[in-house]
């Protein structure tokens, strides 16, 4: 058996997310058919990270395992063919038989892309999220450092019905939340507020609710101090609301 690992470029809007549901459009189902297609194999791709419905990918990182000799370079090409014009596959490799996208992981970076501008013109609006009212950019950028090292982001993460609903008695909350921020930083750009993390990892819905959190500081809802009092708290209702899905890019993952 080979293991073969790809980096995937994807439009997000047109998908309910990465990972395969029944009756959805997703990125992994319309991956793992291409993969069936070209070798006969039942394969589910396994990928760095689960990006939501609306989400973008610039290098994703993907891996599975194929009995087939179809050489990489092959790969490539027939994948691009079979796909969909919104998902491309930028690289095929060999890797190591115990490599996995998202066990092997050991960093990643997003990147959040707020348009400012008045009007948002109609070609970005499903690439950015259009907010034209007035937010005080200097304080976002002066409290973006606040989650940088170690700490819990229980209260930047999203509360998971279903997960909840498939645990027994027995069974309680145990997963860590705990992650580490290496860099957090806001920048303008033409018309574009951009907000850049890289971490050792996020958790569901983690990016976009500390957006969310980060425009309150910038409408004067809550002050930096504020800010660090949430991080403590460890309770998702202490936290602002969850950015909207199509601002948020997948860019990086590191090994």
């Amino acid at each position: 058996m080979r293991n073969l690992r790809l980096i995937l470029s994807y439009d997000g809007a047109e998908f309910s997310g990465w990972q395969v549901q029944p009756d959805r459009t997703t990125v992994q189902g319309a991956l793992a058919s291409a993969i069936g297609r070209l070798s006969g194999e039942n394969v589910l791709p396994q990928g760095s990270g689960r990006t939501d419905a609306g989400v973008h990918a610039l290098a994703q990182v993907a891996n599975f395992a194929t009995a087939s000799a179809i050489p990489t370079e092959n790969w490539l090409g027939a994948l691009n063919d079979i796909l969909p014009a919104s998902i491309r596959v930028l690289e095929v490799t060999e890797a190591a038989p115990e490599f996995h996208a998202r066990k092997s992981a050991r960093a990643k970076t997003y990147r959040y892309r707020i348009h400012r501008g008045s009007i948002c013109p109609p070609f970005l609006a499903r690439y950015v999220w259009h907010y034209p009212y007035p937010l005080e950019e200097s304080a976002m950028i002066a409290a973006a450092s606040t989650v940088e090292g170690t700490h819990d982001f229980t209260s930047f993460a999203a509360v998971d019905p279903e997960r909840v609903e498939r645990m027994t008695a027995n069974e309680s909350l145990t997963t860590s939340n705990v992650r580490t921020i290496f860099r957090s930083v806001w920048s303008r750009q033409g018309d574009e507020f951009i907000y850049a993390v890289r971490g050792s990892g996020f958790l569901h819905h983690m990016v976009r609710n500390l957006v969310g959190t980060f425009v309150l500081i910038g409408k004067g809802t809550v002050g930096r101090e504020d800010f660090q009092q949430i991080l403590k708290a460890r309770e998702r209702a202490a936290a602002g609301p969850t950015a909207p899905a199509n601002g948020l890019y997948l860019v990086e993952v590191e090994y």
